[in-house]
């Protein structure tokens, strides 16, 4: 649940997020700057939406020493996501405008006790009315983190938040198909009613129960 009052906008971020996030979508935020840094814009230049801006946060986090901060600070972002049903449906909501949203983002970040670099860059995906992606940027940051220290990413989508147990029993069973050094990116969507998505690479396993109702239904179909 979102408590206290929600402040005033911070400040916009830095500038060096502008040409990044802005690229190929012009940032709303006149104040932001070009930025300079040739490596930061020729990684985000590439991908989708999500993909662009987990590489500008990857590789300011890196060039400014910071990255396993930021690493374990974006992976608790994930959580808060996932386990904060008003927090969902803030960043969800199409109604709340962009100073709003901005601020109440940042209130909760602030509350959580969230760093500068992770506050600034979820300050500049709001002013660039991109929140409702922000699960998918966090995504997007886990896969790339994954990638560049060598470890494979186990996306899993839930019907409800996974139990300690259930997410050791899954590491477990990941083990056995051959994934040793695996990462598990949690995701929760309520449609899939009960049991697991698990896409790893190009290999999707959907144990859900909103596929299993899919499949009998078609079986029932074709019956007729």
């Amino acid at each position: 649940m979102l408590r206290g009052p929600i402040p005033h906008a911070r400040r916009p971020a830095p500038a060096y997020w502008a040409d990044v996030m802005s690229s190929p979508e012009q940032t709303p935020a006149k104040q932001m700057e070009p930025l300079v840094a040739t490596e930061v814009s020729t990684i985000a230049s590439s991908g989708g939406l999500a993909d662009r801006y987990a590489a500008a946060l990857y590789a300011h986090a890196d060039e400014s020493f910071a990255l396993d901060a930021v690493v374990a600070e974006m992976e608790t972002l994930g959580r808060l996501i996932d386990q904060s049903a008003d927090f969902r449906r803030m960043l969800e909501s199409p109604l709340i405008d962009v100073k709003t949203a901005t601020s109440a983002s940042l209130a909760v970040l602030e509350q959580n006790g969230f760093g500068k670099a992770v506050r600034d860059f979820v300050g500049v995906v709001a002013a660039n009315r991109r929140l409702r992606s922000l699960r998918d940027i966090v995504a997007a940051f886990a896969t790339l983190v994954a990638e560049r220290r060598g470890i494979v990413t186990a996306h899993v989508v839930s019907a409800h938040p996974l139990s300690d147990v259930q997410r050791q029993q899954l590491r477990g069973r990941l083990i056995e198909a051959g994934y040793g050094n695996v990462n598990i990116d949690e995701k929760v969507d309520a449609d899939l009613l009960g049991g697991l998505v698990v896409r790893i690479g190009a290999r999707l396993y959907d144990t859900s129960l909103k596929s299993r109702l899919q499949r009998l239904q078609y079986a029932m179909k074709g019956a007729a």
